[in-house]
């Protein structure tokens, strides 16, 4: 007579683990920069929250070629990709999407009148920074 048991040994601590705070604050953000990043990046596409090009500096669309939507295109998948990076390996997606963020603030502190949104931008970057540090520890504490 074969019966399915469930090792006690493995539950307790992923309990404790869903009542650490920290592991609570890994679970947020990382569900956080996962999400956003790929809902801003498919809105590059439609346009329908913001008009994105306008955020886009004159002098980095001079660099670029082709259109300021155009450009916004390809800032679009490179955010889908940030956001699945996150999704999968948070330990490597944080650091990409804060230094993504403060490729962002640089873009933002050359527009007149954007400095708001740059300040906004900083603090999610020290937030995608905060998931990196704790995806280090909550990820490593996961493996066998």
């Amino acid at each position: 007579m074969s019966s399915v048991t469930t090792s006690t040994s493995s539950a307790a601590p992923r309990r404790a683990m869903l009542t650490d705070p920290g592991y609570q604050a890994f679970v947020i953000l990382r569900v956080g920069f996962a999400v956003a990043p790929i809902l801003f990046g498919l809105d590059k596409f439609a346009n329908l929250l913001v008009d994105w090009p306008a955020y886009l500096a004159p002098w980095i669309d001079d660099l670029v070629p082709g259109s300021a939507q155009a450009a916004m295109y390809a800032v679009g998948a490179i955010e889908i990709v940030a956001g699945l990076a996150v999704a999968l390996a948070p330990r490597f997606g944080g650091w990409l999407v804060a230094g993504w963020l403060a490729g962002i603030i640089v873009n933002l502190l050359t527009i007149p009148g954007h400095y708001d949104i740059a300040l906004r931008d900083f603090g999610l970057l020290l937030g995608a920074v905060a998931l990196a540090r704790l995806a280090q520890r909550y990820q490593a504490e996961q493996r066998p």
